[in-house]
């Protein structure tokens, strides 16, 4: 993130979500006001496309890592098909031992680069869709899955591989889109160095609100837009009889909206619209 602050100027950045060091494709940047949106991005759809070597089990579960199995064996376009069922909807996955995610306040990569034990418990993550896209050789399948947070690729392709009696890692992974963004509307780091302090940069910015459009946006008028951006509550029934055709639940987060532009993200509770995140742009 230093390179995006150096190349913008901002005085702050953050992304929607790592990608591993294998890994290709999109990553959402979000700049100044927009890294409170940073989080409602993550929790967005993914789509990835990814290849599986089958033969091989690796200890990072994909190409970057040793051999710790082969197999001889090999599946039919049939037998992965027929399969991809058990990987869909929620299922429960263990992360791969090379992970982020903390064990003991440790991270697991961390642990597992020092030959240090772990064991990661399994957690349930929700797959939209896999599909079998192609089979180029018996050696290599190509996946495209839609998924939730928390679901890792590299674990999918280690199950199927498992559950196929093959063994399987990914030799490569690119992720095509994250909540409403997609690779078309992506420049690469470079670019961005190049843009970063011209004018051409407004180009590829979007507005802060295209972060938010799998959020259910309320209009608020320029009093209680006011009011928000004071931190203070606003009664929530003559919002909602603005937008009736905005169905909101209590506790949902939604988006509020005043001359076109996102003002706040807000919870709904007893009767009041109260302010979590407020944007100041």
């Amino acid at each position: 993130m230093s390179r995006v602050r150096r190349a913008t100027g901002a005085a702050k950045a953050g992304h929607g979500g790592t990608l591993d060091p294998l890994a290709t494709g999109l990553l959402p940047l979000a700049l100044g006001e927009a890294t409170k949106t940073v989080s409602y991005v993550m929790e967005g759809r993914k789509v990835y496309r990814f290849t599986v070597r089958w033969g091989e089990q690796r200890d990072t579960d994909d190409a970057d890592g040793q051999i710790v199995a082969r197999s001889d064996l090999r599946p039919t376009r049939n037998e992965i098909v027929a399969l991809l069922d058990r990987f869909q909807g929620d299922i429960e996955q263990v992360p791969p031992t090379y992970s982020a995610i903390k064990v003991s306040g440790e991270r697991a990569y961390a642990l597992a680069r020092t030959d240090q034990p772990v064991e990661l418990a399994a957690r349930t993550v929700h797959v939209s869709r896999i599909g079998l896209l192609d089979c180029p050789s018996a050696d290599f399948s190509i996946f495209e899955v839609e998924a939730g947070k928390g679901v890792y690729m590299r674990a999918l392709a280690r199950d199927l591989g498992t559950a196929l009696g093959c063994l399987g890692h990914v030799v490569a992974l690119r992720r095509l889109s994250v909540g409403p963004f997609t690779e078309s509307q992506a420049i690469s780091l470079e670019m961005l160095e190049l843009v970063g302090h011209s004018e051409d940069l407004k180009t590829y910015l979007l507005p802060v609100g295209s972060a938010l459009a799998g959020i259910p946006a309320l209009s608020v008028t320029e009093a209680e837009a006011n009011s928000l951006q004071r931190g203070q509550p606003i009664a929530a029934l003559p919002v909602a009889s603005r937008s009736p055709s905005t169905q909101v639940s209590r506790d949902v987060v939604v988006c509020t909206m005043a001359r076109g532009k996102a003002v706040a993200l807000a919870q709904i509770k007893g009767g009041e619209i109260h302010p979590l995140r407020i944007l100041n742009y």
